[in-house]
């Protein structure tokens, strides 16, 4: 029999109803006000304890805390729990989905979840979507989230990411584009140091050659043997400093009367520049070889020894930010004065490659951001193409006067004059295409056999390990870009060591500096949005073939100076800019780390002046370019004592700005209290659960099943 009771209605709760903040936690407040603290991979346990009724909140405090560098109301790191936006939950399900179909787990619901774990209906996830597709089109690199285990959550705004293996249509393309659009940072050093030896243009031509072959011969063994991580492999511009400090030594240049190198012929030009003939290049080369080698030696014990985990704990962004930005400040006086020699060329490279990088950098052709991606090949075509225009035009013709004569036999006054305009600006003074080759290969000790000497090998095997500082920061920037984890302690040495081989190949093969990893790579993964380590090998295979051409190389290095001077302005400027974004690891904002990094900063500006101006009068009459003055700090600094190898040693490293930089800010990291996120302590996967997810193993195994054989070996990395 049905009962006629009516049903019972629900009760009525209070009115009016709660506010909704007082339903969230307290650390929620970042989600109304849109602050979101930069988490560098680590997570901070929760207190444990018996469930009690929270208070009703109070309004929050939105005042900064200067010290702390955070909002006042904020809770402490200990207690602060990550948040996550809704639009980067969806991406993070789909990572999360990956990782459970390449270990056999049955995939879970794909219903996104809100932040604080609800369901999400599909009319809330479609405007999510599209703001998601908004923020993809305005941001290069997405923001990073931590997920449940801990790191930092995987990009996946990728075309293909680590293990893709597309078409070879598609590997070519973008393999083309990735290389292409870090030309810069592969050809400009031998540009730069093979004039300042003395080497004539076919010279040039030959280090260029040999530059491209070592490159991809390096990036080919890292991609299988080292990190696995597809990161091109050159000449950094870390090995650049101390390079010109011993091209310009003291028994090169002759300033201290005690020439150890024989059978040196100098011819002076109008600036008191010595000039180095053909086997004074050769001499200076081998110099370099030997000292390249035995640095290379000392990093690939440091890396395959098992010391390079050891020394990861000193390593931290705020340690790597201002390291890697000092090497891009330390050639101010060498950039724009030598753009200064033909202004109207070099000024417009400058404002092209800008224009291009930035206020372009939206336009999108058939999907693909050319201006962006390809902002310095493009400048330089432009201008120069602009110069042959002027050239051939007569703007930098003068009646009776010859741009290949040199400066010291030029008699008439009207060509004196304008000699260093005709120099500078033409487009025509080099020779390097007309005399290269069609082909040639490119043979270890092709220079002759590589001299040691152990005051520049010593301070060869510093910037190593500055080198190595450098690169612990692109393999864990670049491995939250295309990777499932970031990589192991054990991956992370066997990179490093697999770069002193590399290094050790460059010297035996005579590029003038080290193989380590381009700090370029990180940006150019993010704007190509490549991070298939196919695309990357395959371009390496390129880059050897296009080694073999000999007249490759002797376009490259027909480049003018002047427009050489102005794309390293803008490349020594990105430099800066990617050392510092380092810190976006850390908590930026927090007054220890601000002063820690500008200490670094100024000090590895200030004390380097020092010793570059000590000794040195106004009247002094230097038989160096401006702009090399720097470099020649071993003839006349601060150290004097009666053992003349420990004087070059100290003198140089302590005038080179990195050296500075790092001593400064490993020693204040270390010793000045903080807590793991405000440092940004980059976290690395464990060993063992790197070994039982099956993505990190794919990612960083090595192939042929190399780690299994020698997995007792703690530097193999899985």
């Amino acid at each position: 029999m049905a009962s006629s009771e009516p049903p019972k209605r629900p009760r009525p709760g209070p009115w009016p109803p709660a506010p909704e903040s007082a339903a969230l936690p307290p650390s929620s407040w970042a989600k109304r006000t849109g602050f979101r603290p930069k988490f560098s991979g680590e997570t901070n346990a929760s207190n444990s304890g018996p469930v009690t009724p929270q208070p009703r909140p109070k309004e929050p405090d939105t005042r900064l805390d200067l010290e702390s560098g955070r909002a006042n109301g904020e809770p402490e790191a200990a207690d602060k729990v990550p948040t996550m936006p809704p639009s980067q939950t969806v991406k993070d399900q789909a990572a999360k989905r990956r990782r459970d179909s390449d270990s056999g787990a049955p995939p879970k619901s794909s219903a996104p979840a809100g932040g604080n774990g609800a369901v999400v209906p599909a009319a809330a996830a479609a405007p999510m979507s599209r703001r998601q597709a908004r923020n993809d089109d305005v941001v290069d690199v997405l923001p990073q989230t931590v997920d449940d285990d801990g790191f930092m959550s995987r990009q996946s705004h990728l075309k293909y990411e680590l293990r893709d293996k597309p078409g070879l249509v598609p590997i070519g393309l973008y393999g083309f584009q990735h290389y292409l659009s870090m030309l810069g940072s592969l050809i400009l050093i031998p540009l730069v140091i093979v004039p300042a030896m003395g080497g004539t243009y076919e010279d040039t031509s030959r280090v260029v050659s040999t530059v491209l072959f070592v490159s991809g011969m390096t990036t080919l063994l890292h991609t299988l043997l080292g990190s696995r991580l597809p990161l091109i492999q050159g000449p950094s511009f870390v090995f650049l400093a101390p390079v010109l400090a011993i091209i310009n030594s003291p028994e090169f240049l002759g300033l201290n009367g005690n020439v150890e190198v024989v059978d040196l012929n100098y011819y002076f030009e109008e600036q008191n520049q010595i000039c180095l003939t053909l086997q004074n290049f050769k001499h200076i080369m081998k110099e370099l070889q030997g000292a390249m080698i035995i640095a290379s030696a000392f990093q690939t014990i440091l890396g395959y020894s098992g010391l390079m985990t050891v020394i990861l704990r000193l390593i931290n962004p705020v340690v790597v930010a201002p390291t890697i930005a000092a090497v891009g400040l330390s050639f101010y006086s060498y950039g724009f004065p030598r753009v200064g020699t033909c202004l109207e060329i070099g000024t417009v490279q400058i404002l092209l490659v800008i224009i291009f990088s930035l206020y372009l950098r939206k336009i999108s052709v058939f999907g693909h951001r050319i201006f962006l991606i390809y902002a310095v090949p493009l400048g330089l075509a432009i201008t120069w193409a602009a110069a042959f225009l002027l050239t051939e035009a007569g703007a930098y013709s003068y009646k009776g006067c010859d741009a290949n004569v040199p400066a010291s036999n030029i008699i008439s006054e009207h060509c004196r004059k304008h000699v260093a305009r005709m120099k500078h600006c033409r487009v025509d003074t080099s020779h390097a295409l007309k005399a290269s080759p069609w082909f040639r290969f490119p043979y270890p000790l092709q220079w002759g056999t590589p001299v040691f000497h152990w005051k520049m090998a010593l301070v060869m095997c510093v910037v190593s390990i500055i080198s190595s500082v450098d690169s612990v920061g692109s393999y864990h920037a670049s491995s939250l870009l295309v990777a499932s984890r970031p990589p192991t302690p054990g991956v992370v040495s066997r990179g490093i060591g697999l770069e002193g081989l590399s290094s050790i190949l460059a010297g035996l093969w005579g590029t003038g500096t080290g193989s380590t990893t381009l700090t370029e790579n990180v940006h150019t993964i993010a704007v190509t949005k490549m991070g298939s380590r196919r695309a990357v090998e395959l371009g390496a295979c390129v880059l050897i073939v296009l080694s073999l051409v000999g007249k490759v190389g002797g376009f490259l290095a027909s480049i003018p100076e002047v427009m050489v001077a102005a794309l390293l302005c803008f490349m020594w400027a990105m430099l800066t800019a990617l050392g510092l974004s380092n810190l976006r690891y850390s908590e930026a904002g927090s007054s220890r780390n601000v002063i820690i990094v500008g200490l670094s900063l100024f000090f590895s500006l200030s004390v380097p002046a020092y010793f570059q101006q000590y000794g040195i009068s106004p009247n002094t009459n230097l038989s160096v370019p401006s702009y090399f003055q720097p470099y020649i700090v071993a003839s006349h600094g601060p150290f004097h004592t009666t053992y003349g190898g420990l004087n070059y040693v100290m003198n140089t490293l302590l005038s080179l700005h990195m050296v500075i930089a790092f001593l400064v800010a490993v020693v204040l990291d270390n010793t000045v209290p903080g807590s793991q996120q405000e440092r940004g302590v980059y976290v690395w996967s464990e060993p063992e659960a790197a070994r039982r997810e099956p993505t990190v193993a794919k990612d960083y195994e090595l192939p042929f099943r190399v780690g299994r054989v020698f997995r007792w070996v703690k530097w193999v990395g899985l």
